[in-house]
């Protein structure tokens, strides 16, 4: 106890050493820094660390450039790369001495493919030591997409490493060339030194998919298969024997990985009441389990060195950590005490967990990574993601509880300007996406930017969010635009009655399920908001149904689950916002990116001719060449400067 207590006493100093010019005085507005301090990308946005935890990897932005830089013990830079204009998506250490770094790119398809646009991961290798060669996967295979669909993992097998990937091999020709067969990817194995190549994995079936869990050893411990139409599925184990079976008519059954020691397959599946709930099945075959059923489970701990599950983090105000390894169960009990006043994260660790990264957001926070060195009880601030804000500009985020009109009880996150009282003040109603998602107390750079020009934030978790139990999320199911709607204005009127905002200066802002209830939220409901903008909106449900339907290949089990989610057919029309345009009530802008393949720029550009036809004040902004993540700092400056000028337009925080 004495030990973890210095380690929290190090981090404290820290931190304060960096909050210690922060506290404006009460009720005294703060002069906010440039809107472009929220929009642009983050100073880090991740970090790895090599096995042994002696060197880090990490995305940073320096002057205004996106860098992959490793740094070796004592911080001191050994490789940088330009990544500027790749979007990137994750990366990891390959031993000491390489980076396996994904990145996505957006390729028109043309016809004959069940999609116009497709999202493509690139995989590279990127070594440390510039005489060693570089190179993405499949790039050196005529006959194999150079791209990756899945990665399953990194071994290292007899002092060499492999990395596991899906692949889509092509059909050779007449006269040698290569064309498209069909999209079901095979598993392959890849030297990550010399690149070569090996199949280690049949593709699926036609009509069929699946995935795969790879062993310590590289070899496949577990196959899961399910039939696209009737759901059946399957899951066979190395010598092909079939371990466990069932079927999931909405197709929402798969593998999360290897237990303990690789003994057996842990796996989901949804119940006939759509609840999600965790097995587990010896890899030899046995009876299914029910695995960590009674317990709010945050997330599962995997070893990345052997795939096989190492340990769990129970949910809570204090979150604890369970692993069957003591020293490495005590290792993360030291690290949360350390930073327990702050929203905090383990980002990663080395094999033994001598050494962890830590990410922070809180109060006065706008982001802040450490490294820990556990063993001897040391923590060190190695970079922050926004030097431009500094803690007085930091509003002040809480969680607001309220009852929805039919009764059930939810919440929000409640973000006032900083230094402002919190009373009588502009929302600016700001919805996830998703809609399964949720948001908590933590730094939003969305939500900062506009409480920094002093409105009150408001991001409900409206029903349909992942933040409850699973009958909170399934009560979203068919509610689009009807009470997954009225949550949110319901929200906005448990804030009136509290004091806290007036309900005639508010506005919605959201972005792509957000956006289609920033739409809903003038067409569907009226008297409401000012003015409504919408990033990436859905703006037509069945439209949305298609796109998803034929992306998937027609999938019956797509067909179910979408129906499931959605609800009945025949309503869809009576909440689509684009069908209603003629019942605008307030200003509308519409922002998109051309390169999206979650929603497509169609819906933007529909929802434009609808209220155009109908001389609706719109306003439409495209982002060329963004996707629908807003990967690009260019075209997320733009998003963000051009819907606080419309908020500040339309609903005037002074």
């Amino acid at each position: 106890m004495i030990l973890r207590g210095k380690l929290h006493l190090i981090v404290a100093a820290l931190l304060f050493g960096l909050f210690s010019a922060a506290a404006p005085a009460a009720a005294q507005a703060v002069e906010p820094p440039p809107i472009s301090a929220y929009g642009e990308l983050p100073g880090i946005e991740d970090a790895a660390l090599s096995p042994s935890g002696q060197r880090i990897a990490a995305l940073l932005t320096v002057n205004g450039k996106r860098l992959l830089v490793a740094f070796d013990a004592n911080n001191k830079p050994i490789s940088t790369n330009n990544v500027d204009q790749m979007k990137v998506r994750n990366f990891e250490w390959v031993g000491e001495d390489r980076i396996l770094l994904t990145y996505s790119v957006t390729e028109d398809l043309g016809y004959g493919f069940t999609t116009d646009k497709h999202e493509f991961s690139i995989a590279v290798i990127i070594p440390i030591d510039p005489s060693l060669e570089g190179m993405a996967m499949f790039s050196n295979r005529r006959g194999i997409v150079d791209a990756v669909f899945g990665n399953y993992g990194v071994r290292k097998i007899d002092g060499r490493w492999y990395g596991f990937f899906g692949a889509i091999e092509l059909l050779r020709g007449a006269r040698g060339k290569y064309g498209f067969n069909h999209g079901r990817p095979f598993l392959y194995r890849v030297d990550l030194q010399d690149y070569t190549t090996q199949r280690i994995a049949p593709a699926a079936s036609p009509g069929k998919d699946n995935d795969w869990l790879v062993d310590a050893n590289g070899d496949v411990a577990a196959t899961f298969t399910i039939d696209d139409e009737t759901g059946k599925w399957e899951i066979d184990n190395a010598a092909g024997k079939k371990i466990v079976e069932g079927r999931s008519r909405s197709g929402r059954s798969g593998l999360i990985g290897l237990g303990a020691g690789g003994q057996s397959v842990i796996y989901f599946e949804y119940d006939e009441d759509n609840v999600s709930r965790w097995y587990t099945v010896p890899v030899g075959g046995g009876t299914p389990e029910l695995f960590l059923d009674n317990l709010d489970v945050e997330r599962l701990y995997f070893d990345r060195s052997t795939g096989y599950l190492s340990g769990y983090l129970l949910e809570g105000k204090n979150p604890k950590p369970v692993f069957e390894n003591a020293e490495m169960a005590d290792a993360v009990r030291k690290v949360q005490a350390a930073f327990k006043n702050y929203d905090m994260r383990m980002i990663d660790w080395s094999n033994d967990l001598s050494h962890v990264i830590v990410r922070t957001t809180g109060i006065q926070d706008s982001g802040s990574w450490f490294t820990v060195d556990v063993k001897n009880l040391a923590a060190s601030a190695f970079a922050y993601e926004r030097l431009k804000i500094a803690p007085k500009h930091v509003g002040k985020f809480s969680t607001f509880e309220y009852t929805a009109s039919d009764g059930l009880e939810m919440d929000g996150i409640l973000t006032v300007p900083p230094g402002i009282e919190a009373k009588n003040l502009p929302l600016v109603m700001l919805p996830h996406g998703g809609p399964h998602s949720s948001d908590r107390e933590r730094f939003d750079w969305w939500a900062q930017a506009f409480a920094s020009r002093g409105y009150a934030v408001f991001q409900p978790n409206f029903r349909g969010s992942t933040n409850r139990d699973g009958d909170f999320r399934i009560a979203g199911y068919g509610e689009w635009g009807r009470k997954m709607q009225t949550d949110k204005s319901d929200g906005l009127n448990a804030l009136a009655e509290a004091g806290i905002i007036d309900p005639d200066r508010a506005c919605i802002v959201g972005a792509s399920y957000g956006g289609y209830a920033a739409l809903a939220g003038v067409t569907l409901q009226q008297g409401i908001y000012k003015c409504a903008v919408a990033v990436a909106p859905v703006t037509d449900i069945r439209r949305m149904y298609r796109e998803d339907y034929q992306a998937s290949g027609s999938q019956k089990t797509t067909k179910v689950a979408l129906r499931e989610q959605l609800g009945d057919p025949d309503i869809w029309d009576e909440v689509s916002p684009e069908r209603f345009a003629e019942r605008a009530d307030a200003p509308i802008l519409l922002i998109h990116g051309k390169d999206d393949t979650v929603v497509p720029y169609e819906h933007s550009r529909k929802m434009a001719d609808a209220l155009k036809d109908e001389k609706k004040p719109f306003e439409m902004v495209t982002l060329d060449g963004e996707d629908h993540w807003l990967s690009l700092s260019v075209t997320r400056q733009k998003m963000l400067a051009a819907s606080l000028a419309f908020v500040q337009k339309h609903n005037p925080a002074d």
